[in-house]
């Protein structure tokens, strides 16, 4: 695992449903980008340092935003099903 500052790290979850851990990287402590990482996390905005394990993966700024936009589509596609399905107009 390599990460640059203002990549993102992000910590899959082995409950179902639940959303990944996000946090930007703010510091590399090593010369070739391995762990540890300095960590603000964006769920309770609290810093620490952090050794990922194998749950764990490094975003950059763009493959975070085209992972955001993919969250956001299917959670649209989702509310768009259920509407229609309660016979609601989708706009």
């Amino acid at each position: 695992m390599r990460a640059h500052e203002g990549d993102w790290l992000v910590v899959d979850r082995a409950t179902v449903g639940q959303e990944p851990l996000r946090g930007l990287i703010t510091e590399v402590r090593s010369e070739d980008g391995g762990p540890p990482y300095m960590v603000r996390w964006t769920d309770d905005d609290h810093t620490a340092l952090v050794f990922p394990g194998p749950d764990a993966h490094v975003l950059s700024h763009a493959e975070m935003d085209e992972f955001e936009r993919r969250r956001t589509r299917r959670l649209e596609q989702f509310q768009e099903s259920v509407a229609r399905s309660r016979g609601q107009s989708v706009t």
